[in-house]
């Protein structure tokens, strides 16, 4: 299946505040977007809309393909080891063998209440890797890692390009790969 998301003239209001408005986008297999903006702008709030946890206050989303939303909250078990904690989202997702990426290979029997924020980040996005998502959206995907952690996970973005998977990502720092389209939602601004 070939993955497409695309929303057209959508907006985004929390409580009595519009955040952006006239929004529109097309993305196909193989694209990836960078959405900047300033701190309170909606990045977060526009992958929420696009993953469909969020309605728009205007407009629409059509998405072909299933999405996966890395954000601030790994839903991974606190109390359980982290080879636990990923083993439990594989029964879900149905992966009998689930990928184990080798930089986390020291860390499965480390409570994930003792991970750091980077070790965190990291574990999210081998569990969404496993997911098998055609649709990734993450949010702010380099806080806490180290130089070698942002390598990997613009590798990891690239290889899901090279699959024919969509990445749109929020983020403040420059992402570690060529040929990203991006989205300034200051253009955007009521």
């Amino acid at each position: 299946m070939q993955a497409s998301l695309s929303a057209t003239d959508i907006a985004c209001r929390r409580g009595d505040r519009l955040l952006f408005r006239r929004l529109s986008l097309d993305l196909g297999s193989g694209d990836i977007l960078q959405v900047s903006g300033a701190n309170g702008t909606g990045k977060s709030s526009l992958l929420r809309i696009l993953a469909g946890l969020l309605p728009p206050y205007a407009g629409d989303v059509h998405r072909e393909g299933a999405a996966g939303l890395l954000d601030e909250k790994p839903a991974l078990d606190e109390h359980l080891p982290l080879g636990k904690a990923l083993d439990f989202w594989s029964a879900i997702d149905g992966k009998a063998n689930p990928h184990r990426p080798s930089d986390l290979a020291d860390l499965m029997d480390v409570p994930v209440r003792y991970l750091s924020t980077g070790q965190r980040k990291r574990a999210a996005l081998a569990r969404l890797n496993s997911q098998a998502p055609q649709i990734w959206l993450l949010d702010e995907p380099l806080n806490g890692l180290d130089r070698d952690a942002i390598a990997n996970v613009g590798a990891l973005v690239d290889a899901h390009r090279r699959a024919k998977g969509i990445c749109v990502l929020a983020s403040h720092q420059p992402f570690p790969l060529n040929g990203i389209q991006v989205l300034d939602l200051a253009e955007y601004a009521p």
